[in-house]
């Protein structure tokens, strides 16, 4: 038993759930890839102030849940609590914006980190797979990411889900709904931490999931009804593209989410037999994003889905996906002599694409039969001293039991001829 845990909030990624894992994460990156998106990667901290400025001093990631460090030299630095700042620092650093064709389109893949109370489905390190479009304001750019989502989690195998969807207005109308909820806000009962938030964003209030705040909520003024017309034909033409596209989605007009940064479309999906933890993905358009970090006007939409919850989801649905398994030929060598030539015909095979492992520290035939089992492993290559001599293996299909010699020259080969 090891002295070490993995810290509170975290786990390991250990076989054979890490390869459902991989799975998921290929399968949620592949339509965005499909579209046009290009990968991008950012260090796991940045600027604490990337964070304060773009997220929103007034969230709970901000004030609660980020993990902040100071450096030997000095700089105030923060484990990345979300993606979408941090991309879009990068794009802009690099001037992707300037070098041709707006939207630049990204996506990604990596760990986040939030401090919050650990329980399944909450953790404090995460994973995400997420896609920026960046540099254009079009519904049906907004409608393309919102396609691609759904067409991630379909590809898995998930059909218990919603999509809920919002639109929180933009410069022009929003400050108008501002006052009337600041105005509603101000006769509920509401301790003094929620009511400093509601002076900062009072949005934030309707986010808030304490059933003594959500008691409260039931008269307060709905977005939907103060959005100028442009907000509203835009959000019609978000919905038009997305029903004509087989896309169902729940209007949500107290769907926030708890950044501070989106305008016009935000959208979550839900997952129904997650319990508390719901949310699988989500995300929506952040038009002021990039003038608050310190860039230039540029409009962009984007959106986050959870590897971690999306395993569970699966698990709740009981999908389990159809996975490879890890080899396909399993070598047992019986001598010395017989391990240097399966040891170079394991390292051929491998060259030649076929997923191959050889049974090490073999202490008896028996046991190195139950390796090649348990590896899953469609066929067996067995050779001892008498084998050679005659210049064949013993190529044994593992589910038929069927065993047949095979000329070593012609072995890759034989199990390419095999599609293996």
């Amino acid at each position: 038993m090891s002295t070490f845990s993995a810290p509170k909030g975290t786990y390991d990624l250990l076989p054979p759930s890490s390869a459902t894992f991989l799975a998921i994460r290929e399968r949620l990156s592949a339509p965005a890839r499909l579209a046009g998106y290009g990968y991008v990667e950012t260090p796991v901290f940045e600027d604490v102030k990337l964070f304060s400025r773009g997220v929103g001093e007034s969230t709970d990631i901000v004030t609660k849940e980020m993990y902040n460090l100071t450096t030997k030299g000095g700089d105030e630095l923060a484990l990345r609590p979300e993606g979408t700042a941090s991309v879009l620092r990068a794009a802009l650093q690099a001037n992707l914006h300037k070098q041709g064709n707006l939207p630049v389109k990204l996506w990604y893949s990596g760990s986040y980190y939030r401090y919050e109370r650990a329980q399944k489905g909450r953790y404090r390190q995460f994973a995400q797979v997420g896609a920026e479009a960046i540099g254009a304001e079009d519904a049906a750019l907004d409608a393309e990411l919102i396609v691609l989502a759904d067409d991630a989690f379909r590809s898995l195998g998930l059909s218990d889900y919603t999509l809920l969807l919002n639109s929180l207005g933009d410069k022009q109308c929003r400050p108008v709904y501002r006052a009337a909820l600041v105005e509603f806000l101000a006769g509920l009962d509401l301790d003094e931490d929620t009511r400093r938030r509601a002076e900062i964003n009072p949005l934030r209030v309707l986010d808030d999931k304490r059933e003594s705040v959500q008691a409260q909520l039931g008269g307060a003024p709905m977005l939907r009804d103060y959005l100028c017309e442009d907000c509203k034909a835009y959000d019609e033409k978000v919905r038009e593209l997305l029903t004509a596209n087989g896309v169902a989605f729940t209007d949500d007009p107290k769907l926030v989410r708890g950044l501070d940064y989106y305008t016009r479309t935000t959208f979550e999906f839900v997952h129904n037999g997650l319990g508390a933890q719901s949310a699988i993905g989500g995300g929506g358009r952040y038009d002021g994003l990039s003038e608050m970090i310190g860039g230039p006007a540029l409009p962009s939409v984007g959106w986050a889905l959870g590897v971690d919850r999306t395993y569970l989801a699966l698990e709740a649905e009981g999908v389990v996906l159809d996975l490879p398994a890890p080899t396909a030929v399993y070598a047992v060598a019986l001598g010395e002599e017989a391990k240097n030539v399966l040891f170079a015909k394991v390292v051929e095979l491998r060259r030649a694409g076929v997923a191959t492992d050889l049974a090490f520290g073999v202490k008896s035939i028996k046991n190195a039969m139950k390796s090649a089992d348990r590896s899953g492993a469609r066929f067996a290559l067995v050779a001892g001293d008498r084998d050679l001599a005659a210049g064949v293996v013993q190529l044994k299909d593992m589910t038929t039991g069927e065993q047949v010699p095979v000329a070593l020259e012609a072995l890759v080969s034989t199990l390419k001829e095999k599609q293996l």
